[in-house]
């Protein structure tokens, strides 16, 4: 089961540690999605070919592609540079869907009142950023995470870096999340 918590902006922190706000404050997969429309799910990451959740989401969803990758020193060219750039906060024009194989890392996500919640991925989880979600990802001290990576289409990794209000995807996300004050 997942993870999430309200984060801290302390950026002289590890980007790879918890990071709790004191004292800490969890988040439910229900206000996850509510303040997000983040969606979980569960899956039998040694079983994923035959148990058929996958599968089933992946039709639902139109997911048409996918593909794997390994997080971690020994396996990432340009390794320092990469995590460098997945921390930099970004939106993509579509979902970003992620099912953890092995290991562990970290989504952060802004909420509906442009907070960061922190979200613990590990074996088994799977996720799934909407469209136009200003979010950032890194590794916790494991410093490692193998994932399947799902598109729609043709697979599209253009991160945009905010700011970037203006940007359909986010105009769209912004609809049906609006920021609170």
């Amino acid at each position: 089961m997942v993870n999430a918590w309200y984060m801290n902006d302390n950026d002289a922190e590890d980007q790879r540690s918890e990071r709790h706000l004191s004292p800490k404050e969890f988040v439910s997969l229900d206000e996850l999605k509510q303040k997000t429309g983040v969606l979980y799910f569960e899956i039998d990451a040694d079983n994923y070919e035959t148990e058929g959740k996958l599968s089933k989401i992946r039709t639902d969803r139109g997911y048409t592609y996918s593909d794997q990758l390994e997080v971690s020193p020994k396996t990432l060219d340009n390794y320092l540079a990469k995590i460098k750039s997945f921390f930099t906060e970004h939106i993509h024009s579509d979902e970003e869907i992620r099912f953890i194989l092995n290991g562990s890392g970290y989504f952060d996500v802004r909420d509906n009142r442009d907070k960061w919640i922190r979200i613990l991925v590990q074996k088994g989880d799977l996720l799934i950023l909407p469209a136009g979600i200003y979010h950032r990802f890194t590794l916790d001290h494991n410093d490692y995470i193998k994932v399947i990576r799902l598109f729609v289409g043709e697979p599209v990794w253009t991160p945009i870096n905010r700011p970037a209000d203006e940007h359909p995807a986010r105009v769209d996300f912004l609809k049906q999340y609006p920021i609170e004050a």
